[in-house]
């Protein structure tokens, strides 16, 4: 969502003039667009400034802005606390970001500006053209959540659900194929929950798959309470939507579950796995996991492992318990530090484990690959697979933007290896 919303900084901040720079150093303005899931993001912020007042220690100040959920979070603090920061803009507000510079370059007084404005936010950029042209690009099509789960701060850093209008996301969904991409990931905070004027994520994918440019559709992330028949068929009636579900389940306890605010058990989530895998069984899963989120016993944990066992999750996410400040998870007594961290490393390692020897069984097989970049200095390509695994080729023909047959050789944990298929096949031939 970030880096969707930092590629619309961008094209905004082209109608005051800005270009972007990749070197520090050279910038007049710089904007740092922060995300406050996790602990410590906003002692990074203050990191970061400090890197630009280093930087500009003997020259002109640029303007400073930070963005995002830590601005939308903490947004007073970081101006009392650091008197380098011009202004702070929220995540719902960020198409504001042109009149705040204009007014910072005039001398007007620091900038807080963190009201929520998403339907404003969403009719200004639709004003401007979307210039992303990744091979992969990602579409926001929903933002906000109405789940208040008690460990999570979105609620309060980007607000009650909302869902863009579907002549919107089609229109810019164009915009991006003409730029290039052949891959679209379309976000939300809870992106299945996508709801305008009765359309549902459903009718997105099944109108983005007539844009003939585009070959592969992706959506993140989805809750499981929200994920409807329609959608589930969809798994089988559109190809172009790949069969990697990112499905975040937090903790296999029932139990913490409950105390978590997720209202949904693990045999509704099961029944979900059966149901897609049931629909379309090529169907693979990823997921978040909670480590140590308080009330958690050893039983609780096993449940999770137990889950993670069960699932066979291709990929996932797991973290210790970071107290958000504003949740209501923040006042709960927390599991001992050392314990949760035990956890976590017991747990990393069975996942793991279930992650290598998905991927060993890949060696020596066919995978089909959108490439999306050359690895500079070389003539290795990066792409995904359907499931999204990053796999590196070396070619002498340009792969950007095309689907190959991949023959994976080798890999590891992060990364796949592989050749051309046909080639490949016939140097066995002729070996």
């Amino acid at each position: 969502m970030n880096e969707y919303d930092s590629n619309r900084i961008y094209d905004l901040t082209k109608k005051v003039n800005y270009t972007k720079t990749d070197r520090i150093d050279e910038a007049d303005c710089y904007v740092l667009n922060t995300c406050h899931i996790r602990e410590k993001a906003t002692d990074k912020v203050y990191h970061d400034v400090g890197r630009v007042k280093k930087k500009f220690k003997d020259k002109k100040k640029p303007i400073v802005i930070v963005t995002g959920c830590v601005a939308q979070a903490e947004g007073e603090i970081l101006l009392k606390r650091e008197k380098y920061i011009d202004a702070v803009i929220g995540p719902q507000s960020f198409h504001q970001l042109n009149n705040t510079i204009v007014q910072i370059e005039k001398n007007f007084k620091r900038q807080n500006v963190t009201n929520f404005d998403v339907i404003n936010k969403f009719d200004t950029l639709n004003q401007i053209k979307n210039s992303c042209n990744k091979v992969s690009s990602f579409l926001t099509i929903q933002e906000g959540c109405d789940k208040f789960c008690k460990f999570c701060v979105v609620p309060y850093t980007r607000g009650a659900e909302y869902s863009r209008s579907m002549k919107e996301l089609l229109i810019e969904a164009e915009e991006l194929a003409d730029n290039g991409a052949r891959e679209i990931i379309l976000l939300g905070q809870n992106v299945n929950a996508y709801d305008y004027n009765g359309k549902k994520l459903s009718d997105i994918i099944h109108e983005i798959s007539k844009i003939k440019k585009l070959k592969r559709i992706r959506y993140t992330t989805s809750h499981p309470i929200d994920f409807t028949n329609d959608l589930i068929n969809t798994h089988a009636s559109s190809n172009k939507l790949m069969p990697l579900i990112h499905l975040p389940v937090q903790s296999g306890s029932n139990k913490i579950l409950k105390s978590m605010n997720r209202k949904h058990t693990i045999k509704d989530y099961l029944t979900l796995v059966d149901k897609l895998k049931k629909i379309n069984p090529n169907i693979e899963f990823s997921s978040d996991f909670i480590i140590g989120f308080p009330g958690e016993t050893e039983i609780d944990f096993n449940e999770t492992v137990k889950l993670m066992k069960k699932v066979e999750y291709i990929n996932s996410f797991s973290f210790i318990f970071s107290p958000r400040p504003g949740t209501p998870a923040a006042k709960m007594i927390k599991v001992d530090d050392s314990l949760s961290k035990k956890r976590l490393k017991i747990f990393q390692e069975i996942a793991g484990g279930i992650k290598l020897k998905y991927r060993q069984n890949l060696f020596g097989k066919k995978a089909l690959v959108l490439f999306e970049n050359r690895m500079k200095n070389t003539n290795k390509f990066f792409g995904r697979d359907e499931y999204s695994n990053a796999v590196v080729v070396r070619s002498d023909e340009d792969l950007i933007g095309k689907i190959k047959e991949v023959k994976i050789v080798n890999g590891n944990q992060n990364t796949l290896f592989g050749e051309d298929y046909h080639k490949f096949n016939k140097k066995e031939y002729a070996a």
